[in-house]
């Protein structure tokens, strides 16, 4: 295991900058999971640790060794791609060898290994399988062992769940956090899918245009974004955006509704009022917004409700049993410690 640092890390293609100057410190044991939408440089950067990718300034630092001139195979990391990399031609067992082909062990030494990190993912029973045998699950479990069986000091996934169908991403994500619960190494996970980034890390890393908008706890990127573009990022359905403005201690928002922030500011700046749709219902409360429900979605216990306010389209969730009909007027409340306000021109968190 090892810690890991990103020292103003930077790349450059040509005259075009893609990553600008990205600094983190991951713990010795953190799970963290870069998360943002294509082309943000999420995969650059986990390239750039696995010396895939050339640094064009900044440093990788790896267990306090500054590893920017050390090839892939001396920096002590292993790396898990989207598409398995696995050999058709070999067997299970001989996949996750091959990862120790380099290795000093003797023979005996080897096997133990193998048996080792085959019982950990419970494929000891296939081992004399081909890939062709398995199902999806099963082959992203050879790529995991093949790693596995180096025992390096950070293990760097690539997407690697995206291949897989719904259901077996879910069983795969579960698989993933209880391999780092049992064997605690430092992870590095790059993913578009915030599901995955909020249902597995320990830290959250989130990009945009090559820099780092936000680090944090699931739990602080959900409930306290750093500005607007997090805000809308983290959270499914997506956080509902309200223009308005600060007035005084009041939030006045374009619709006309007048909300007390219990705080006195002076003078009036254009904001925009987040406010996520598990936190707005039906009925009683501070008022937000009021119009007629255009679109029902049907989650079982609960019905996603879209409701034009004629300020812009909120979604809201109401009771999977008895939601109101398409058309209904309704009003949304909420609570006012619930409002997350941002600057309307930068984006920032007030």
């Amino acid at each position: 295991m090892a810690n890991l640092a990103l020292r103003n890390l930077t790349k450059i293609y040509g005259k075009t900058e893609v990553l600008h100057g990205i600094n983190l410190e991951v713990a010795d044991g953190e799970f963290v999971v870069f998360v943002g939408p294509s082309g943000c440089g999420k995969s650059t950067t986990l390239r750039m640790i696995a010396g895939l990718e050339e640094v064009s300034a900044g440093e990788v630092v790896i267990d306090d060794r500054v590893v920017n001139n050390l090839e892939p195979k001396e920096r002590d990391i292993a790396m898990v791609f989207q598409n398995y990399a696995i050999y058709p031609h070999m067997s299970v067992k001989k996949n996750i060898a091959f990862g120790l082909r380099s290795s000093k062990l003797s023979k005996p030494e080897k096997e133990a290994r193998i048996q080792e990190v085959a019982g950990i993912l419970d494929m000891t029973h296939l081992l004399e399988r081909k890939p062709s045998q398995l199902s999806g699950g099963q082959r992203q479990r050879v790529a995991i062992g093949r790693a596995m069986v180096r025992d390096p000091a950070v293990f760097l996934f690539d997407e690697p769940l995206s291949n897989l169908d719904a259901q077996l991403r879910t069983q795969m994500r579960l698989e993933i956090k209880k391999l780092h619960q049992r064997v605690g190494n430092t992870i590095v996970f790059v993913t578009h899918d915030q599901v995955e980034a909020m249902t597995m890390a320990d830290r959250i890393v989130i990009m945009k245009d090559g820099h780092i908008q936000q680090v944090g706890t699931p739990e602080e990127v959900y409930h306290s974004p750093a500005n607007a573009f997090v805000a809308q990022f983290i959270g499914a359905p997506s956080m509902n955006m309200l223009p308005g403005a600060l007035e005084g201690g009041a939030l006045v928002l374009d619709s006309g509704q007048s909300i007390s922030t219990g705080h006195s500011s002076e003078g009036t700046r254009r904001v925009k009022v987040g406010v996520r749709p598990d936190d707005l219902f039906l009925g009683a409360g501070t008022q937000v917004v009021s119009g007629h429900v255009t679109v029902r979605e049907p989650l079982g216990p609960e019905t996603l409700i879209y409701v034009d306010t004629g300020v812009g389209e909120v979604i809201a969730k109401a009771d999977g049993r008895n939601p109101p009909e398409v058309g209904a007027e309704v009003s949304l409340s909420a609570d006012p410690a619930n409002l997350h306000v941002f600057d309307a021109e930068t984006g920032e968190a007030l």
